[in-house]
């Protein structure tokens, strides 16, 4: 059964990276999804930020084969894939369904990144570059992009408020997230790096148009570091229980 889940995350590994050639180009959420049409919003990074998924897709498949031809039937090794697999799973589906339904793909991030900070708590301490490195940077990115969307969704939608109160809303429900895992599950610093990339990704773009907006996400990108630095310090000084 071992052999088998691991050959399953590889083949979703393979099939998430693979879905951007299946499906129209995605820049973000079309604006005519929304009856408030959401144009360059504030809680959307600047595009460069975007780039990230290329070493995400790349390190996520090297870890998959590794898994399986080397890992196969290690226990450690076997406890984060199924979360694993399903975040993948639904990654595949993703770009596809954002296309169509922003509340749908709302929906699904969230899933993937549970799943995805579920397959973070499960991975060993040892080898943490070939396994609890990427999966700290796909699970930080998906952080910053679960919230991302739901600011998104929630204005294109005219829920509540505006779109800049949305996206200090969603910036501060990201960081509320993130910090906890930091401190709590205590992942791979790749992680806190990938929530910080995106964070300073929207201070950069936002600074000349939204700066309260862009000020708090460069203080949370700050913040991030920071408490990702602390929970190190402390693992090094055997806090940490050993997994």
């Amino acid at each position: 059964m071992e052999r088998i889940k691991s050959l399953l995350v590889l083949i979703a590994a393979v099939t998430f990276a693979a879905s951007p050639f299946f499906v129209q180009s995605f820049a973000g959420y079309d604006p005519s999804l929304f009856p408030v049409p959401q144009i360059d919003p504030p809680v959307q990074p600047a595009g460069w930020a975007f780039s990230i998924w290329g070493v995400i897709y790349l390190w996520l498949i090297a870890s998959a084969a590794f898994g399986l031809f080397a890992r196969a039937m290690d226990e450690g090794w076997d406890r984060p894939r199924w979360p694993l697999f399903g975040a993948l799973a639904l990654g595949t589906f993703w770009l596809g369904t954002a296309n169509a339904s922003a509340i749908w793909a709302t929906v699904m991030i969230f899933a993937m990144l549970a799943l995805a900070l579920g397959a973070c708590a499960r991975a060993p301490a040892r080898e943490p570059w070939l396994l609890s490195a990427p999966l700290g940077l796909f699970a930080g990115w998906l952080t910053a992009a679960s919230f991302a969307s739901l600011g998104i969704t929630a204005a294109g939608y005219g829920l509540l408020m505006g779109e800049t109160a949305w996206a200090i809303a969603c910036i501060t429900g990201a960081l509320v997230v993130g910090l906890t895992v930091l401190l709590t599950i205590r992942p791979h610093p790749t992680y806190a790096l990938a929530l910080a990339w995106a964070l300073a990704a929207i201070a950069v773009k936002d600074w000349s148009t939204h700066t309260d907006v862009a000020l708090l996400a460069a203080l949370g990108a700050l913040a991030t570091l920071a408490a990702t630095l602390s929970a190190r310090l402390r693992t090094r000084s055997g806090e940490r229980p050993a997994r």
